[in-house]
This record gives C-alpha cells, structure tokens and sequence, in this order.
C-alpha cells in the first residue's frame, strides 16, 4: 500500500534492460554517445520540432533550475505559481543557479489564471533600476496539487507571456501523466500552445533517474551547455541517461505507465468518494489530495499503508478531517488498492 510518491517506485524492467544492454563496450563521453544522437532524433520526431536541442541531467531540480537560468537575468523574476515545485521544493535551487533571478509567486493556487498572471507580470518592472526586471514564466504541468492545465489554460497563459515577450518554462516532471489525462500530442502541449523550454520527465514514470531538457529555439544551447557544466550536472557517462529515455520512449512505455498511473489513481478516487472523502483539489493526473477521518488515517497507518498527510497530524480528535496526498505510480496494481480502500 505505497502511495508515497511516484518518487518511490521501482525502475520498470524495460528500462533496466536497456541499460544493460548499453553496458557494453566503450562510448564515447559527455554526450558524444551513439545513445545521444538517437534520443536527439527521437525526441524532435517525438515533439514534431526538428530544430529542437535536447540534453539530459539526472534530476528534476537540476532540469527546472538549469533550464530557467538559461531563459533568465540574474536581475529578473521568473512568475510561478505559489505551490509550483520551484518555490517549494528546490531549496532556492533556480535562484542559485540564476545567480540571483527571484521567484514571484502568481497568487490563486496551483493553477494560475491569465487574469493573475497579467496582473502579477505588470506589478513588476515598475521601479526603473531599483526593482527586478520581467523575466520567464514557469508553469508546472501536472501541477503540484495533482491538476491538469487544459490546452487552451496553456495557451492563455503562453499568451499572456507572449504579450510582454517573456518565455515560458513547462515544468513536465509528470509531463506523460498530463499528456495521457489531455488526450493531445507532446508538441500540442509544449511549442504549440507557446512553451519555449520543456523538463521532459523520466524518474517519477519508471526511470531510475533522467529528465530531458529540451529547447525548441536552438539559440540557447550553448549557454545551456556552459551552465549544464559550470552547475556539475553533465555526466561523463552520458550513455546511461541516454539509454534510460530511450528505454523508456521505447515502444510508447512511457505512456503505458502514465496511462497504468493515470487509471489506477481514477480507481483509488473512485473507491475514496465511496469511502466519503472529501478532494481538496481536482484528481486529473496520477495525485490524490482528499480529506478524511483521522481515525482512518490513524487505522491505515498502521495497517502499514504509506501515503503523507497533508494539513495535520495523527495526534488529536478521532473524527477530524484530515487531508492527505496519494500518489499512484506506474507499477501501482488494483491489489495495492483494495488493501488500502478495505481499511477505509
């Protein structure tokens, strides 16, 4: 019963083989891999953007952080969301890889709204040299409270961006898990709807650790390059990243697991709404945030289930509601489910 993290699967056997079948032999380093060029290949045809520049590193934070230094000033701000992983869960890594470039936070939850995005972007800029400069907008996709921007919320704010020539970031850690819920293709959900710059996840859908940078204007690969290297994340072995994403592009596996995640958080929601959870936000990738009795959590914990609670603790009165996240990953099974659902 680990509904944890998608963090805390395992890696999927397809991928694992492809690794060991790119343990052989000798390859050349820092991304002059035969493994490289493929995946280089892969990814434009995949994204329909052959003019596309693409480099691995082997974590989100790295992806994120790299990428939006590439886009940014160290005297700008980059517009985020106020829950977006960014700000929450990076330790201030884009700052630092920035060389100082701030985070404004667009107020409205997870989801920012163009109206706010607006109004947060014309808040800045106002004070000549005393203030920070516009800079990037980031846009988490799923976003960190487990939703789904629709094509035209994408686009919307992709114009807004475009209004004051501002580039866009996409947060894809869960990039496969909103594509599967949307329905819509990579490039409909990234350069179409006016994305400059992807992270393009593997870990958290049955990687053992790679995400992919991916720019569709090539003019930023060199400074990317130099950061990728002055930051520690190009990887000498390059080969292993590679043979991760190929692996896991490798016969549509990655949208095997995101639509295993996808369906199976949909059964557990089913089974929580039965149980009279209450969802504190729209369940439309693989998260689940709900509330329900303490007295459950307490009696699912220690059961041995393992989920996070959200906004208490398991200290206090019984019947309390008490709000949670469960997150489904692509090895996830009906099994796992009911054990949890039959405690409830």
């Amino acid at each position: 019963m680990h509904f944890a993290s998608d963090n805390s699967g395992p890696v999927h056997p397809q991928i694992l083989q492809a690794l060991t079948e790119a343990n052989s032999g000798y390859a050349m380093g820092y991304g002059d891999d035969a493994q490289m060029g493929t995946l280089r290949q892969t990814l434009r045809e995949l994204f329909e953007a052959p003019d596309a520049v693409i480099y691995l590193v082997a974590t989100g934070t790295a992806a994120n952080s790299l990428a939006l230094a590439t886009l940014s000033q160290p005297y700008q701000t980059v517009f985020c969301s106020s829950v977006a992983h960014i700000h929450e869960d990076e330790c201030n890594a884009p700052e630092f890889f920035s060389g100082g470039a701030k985070l404004t936070l667009v107020p409205g939850g997870d989801k920012m709204t163009p109206r706010a995005l607006r109004n947060s972007i014309e808040g800045e800029e106002t004070r000549g040299v005393h203030g920070p400069q516009r800079g990037p907008v980031a846009i988490s996709q799923v976003t960190e409270r487990g939703s789904v921007y629709s094509l035209d919320e994408l686009q919307a704010l992709c114009a807004v961006a475009a209004e004051f020539d501002l580039p866009v970031h996409l947060d894809g850690a869960r990039f496969a898990n909103a594509m599967v819920s949307l329905g819509c293709t990579p490039a409909e959900m990234s350069w179409k709807a006016g994305v400059d710059a992807v992270s393009f996840g593997g870990t958290k859908n049955g990687c053992m650790g790679v995400e992919a940078v991916i720019f569709f204007d090539p003019k930023h690969a060199w400074e990317f390059e130099l950061r990728r290297k002055r930051g520690a994340h190009l990887f000498s072995k390059n080969r292993y990243l590679a043979a991760q994403m190929l692996g896991y592009l490798k016969d549509d596996l990655w949208l095997d697991n995101a639509r295993n995640a996808n369906a199976n958080c949909d059964y557990l929601a089913e089974g929580l709404r039965k149980a009279g959870a209450e969802f504190l936000h729209s369940p439309d990738a693989n998260m689940i945030f709900a509330s329900l009795p303490r007295a459950t959590h307490q009696k699912a914990f220690a059961a041995g289930a393992s989920y996070h609670l959200w906004d208490g603790s398991l200290e206090g009165p019984e019947d309390a509601l008490v709000g949670a996240r469960f997150v489904c990953d692509w090895s996830i099974g009906h099994d796992q489910i009911d054990q949890l659902l039959a405690l409830l």
